[in-house]
């Protein structure tokens, strides 16, 4: 049952995965503020430690009658899965087939999906658009005179190392929505799920700097993506954050 008395806030600093956090706030329909901070050199300012120590965001702190302070989260996986529990259990799917509660392998190609997916997206993919940010700092802040010495050590890594994995990896998910359970429109069937609101980040980023991701190169893997971006409560949560900054920069 979802606590009407908790509020939520939302620790939002910029250029930064909290996005989907709020747009699953605005799925949940729970009370939530949003706190936002800029980043100073690439980093979170200071006062993002005294959330918590480690300074990175997401970070959520929940308010509830039933607890003596707030609670205080960290990494998007632990509060989606926080969220979702309390607030949001639409966007879990059912785990066990009719029959099979229980059971090793009773479990549903939905659920599983669902599951792998929670971990995929920060495990799988989020390296190396990481890696792509950092070979791009690298290009462009190096002085002109080693420039040509950087391009070519950068362009080696891209060439050697991230287009072959970003194939592998568009072309494995390019397969997943051609093969969604019973035909649906998501990564884990017909229905949305928390899934596929960690996967919206990566793959956001993903179509302004992974090489060979394209409309034409991965057709329904493009669709989905415009597809979730075009989903109401996601719409409200960059609105939101437009209403509070100005703009919204969906890339890292």
């Amino acid at each position: 049952m979802v606590d009407q008395k908790a509020k939520v806030t939302l620790y939002w600093l910029e250029k930064s995965r909290a996005q989907r956090i709020l747009w699953l706030l605005e799925e949940a329909n729970v009370d939530y503020e949003v706190k936002t901070y800029k980043r100073q050199s690439m980093l979170a300012p200071p006062e993002f430690k005294e959330v918590h120590p480690l300074g990175k965001a997401p970070i959520i702190s929940i308010e509830s009658p039933n607890t003596s302070k707030p609670i205080v989260l960290a990494e998007s996986g632990l509060i989606v899965e926080y969220l979702v529990e309390h607030f949001a259990p639409r966007l879990a799917p059912k785990q066990y087939a009719e029959g099979k509660e229980g059971q090793v392998g009773g479990e549903t190609e939905t659920w599983l999906r669902y599951r792998y997916y929670m971990h995929y997206a920060e495990g799988s993919l989020m390296p190396y658009l990481v890696v792509s940010l950092l070979l791009n700092v690298i290009k462009n802040g190096s002085p002109f005179f080693i420039k040509p010495i950087s391009n070519m050590i950068t362009g080696g890594i891209e060439s050697k190392f991230l287009e072959p994995n970003y194939k592998t990896q568009f072309d494995f998910l390019e397969s997943q929505i051609a093969s969604s359970p019973d035909g649906g429109e998501y990564l884990c069937g017909p229905e949305l799920t928390c899934a596929d609101i960690l996967m919206s980040f990566p793959l956001g980023a993903a179509r302004g700097r992974a090489p060979g991701f394209s409309q034409k190169n991965y057709p329904k893997l493009w669709a989905y993506v415009e597809r979730i971006e075009g989903l109401e409560a996601n719409k409200r949560a960059v609105k939101k954050i437009i209403d509070i900054e100005g703009s919204y920069d969906p890339s890292l």
